[in-house]
């Protein structure tokens, strides 16, 4: 089984963590290309193109402008992102087993790399999806990375079962065909509900912090059997039942 979830927009500049070994991300190539092609944009022109504040398109500008810099601070993609599901993920308690673990079950999303490996070694960076590269045709980053994913990703799937278990958001479906991907592996993809006000309903926090804590769960645990995930728990959601069909798992609060 593979687990497919989302990178974050924030990220760490170093950390004390240790990794049994480090590896190349697949697409590195790709990734220098997109960073040196950001690279001829302004800070002005950065603040608009990723929709962020003149304080961090002054930051992103100075990362696309040493991007390639032999000084630049490369860190594994599970340590360098640090949003809430990777706060809940929680690597810095891993074994070096768990880590390996991971390496060989689990995906990053990434618009300026593709897809990335926990132990993959980067720089840090700031891309959406929808940002269109004259240099690629003015196509948007989802758009370019389609036909390059979707053979690789599938193929990755197939070689660990053939299960994928997304925890991803949905907007990362756009980096690759998702209906082949449906089509040609099982993909379980879990909800995670609260009941409010005598309804379920989705709450995009709870859901990042339980994407972060079934990845953990999964790695910890070494869970390759998709029915053991109905019995995770975690603060009060617990397995609920499926949804439209059996491989929507929905979870409440």
């Amino acid at each position: 089984m593979m687990i497919f979830i989302s990178c974050a927009k924030t990220m760490a500049s170093q950390t004390k963590v240790s990794v049994p070994y480090t590896s190349k991300p697949t697409f590195e190539t790709e990734a220098k290309q997109n960073a040196m092609h950001m690279a001829q944009f302004s800070s002005n022109e950065l603040e608009n193109l990723l929709h962020i504040n003149s304080k961090l398109s002054a930051e992103n500008y100075l990362r696309y402008q040493n991007f390639l810099s032999i000084d630049n601070q490369s860190l594994p993609a599970i340590l360098s992102y640090t949003g809430i599901v990777f706060k809940r993920i929680n690597p810095q308690d891993f074994s070096q087993e768990d880590f390996d673990y991971a390496q060989h079950h689990l995906f990053i999303s990434s618009f300026l790399y593709g897809l990335l490996r926990p132990l993959d070694l980067i720089r840090n960076y700031r891309m959406e999806g929808d940002v269109r590269l004259p240099e690629r045709g003015d196509i948007t980053m989802f758009d370019y990375w389609e036909p390059i994913l979707t053979d690789y990703f599938i193929d990755e799937i197939k070689k660990k079962g053939g299960v994928l278990f997304n925890l991803a958001s949905d907007e990362m479906k756009n980096l690759f065909d998702w209906k082949r991907v449906c089509r040609e592996v099982r993909v379980i993809s879990p909800e995670f509900l609260v009941h409010k006000d005598g309804k379920l309903k989705t709450i995009v926090v709870y859901t990042k912090m339980c994407r972060g804590e079934m990845t953990r769960y999964i790695l910890k645990n070494r869970i390759e059997d998709p029915e053991a995930l109905k019995s995770f728990e975690w603060e009060g959601f617990s397995f609920h039942g499926t949804g439209k069909d059996e491989n929507n798992l929905i979870y409440t609060l």
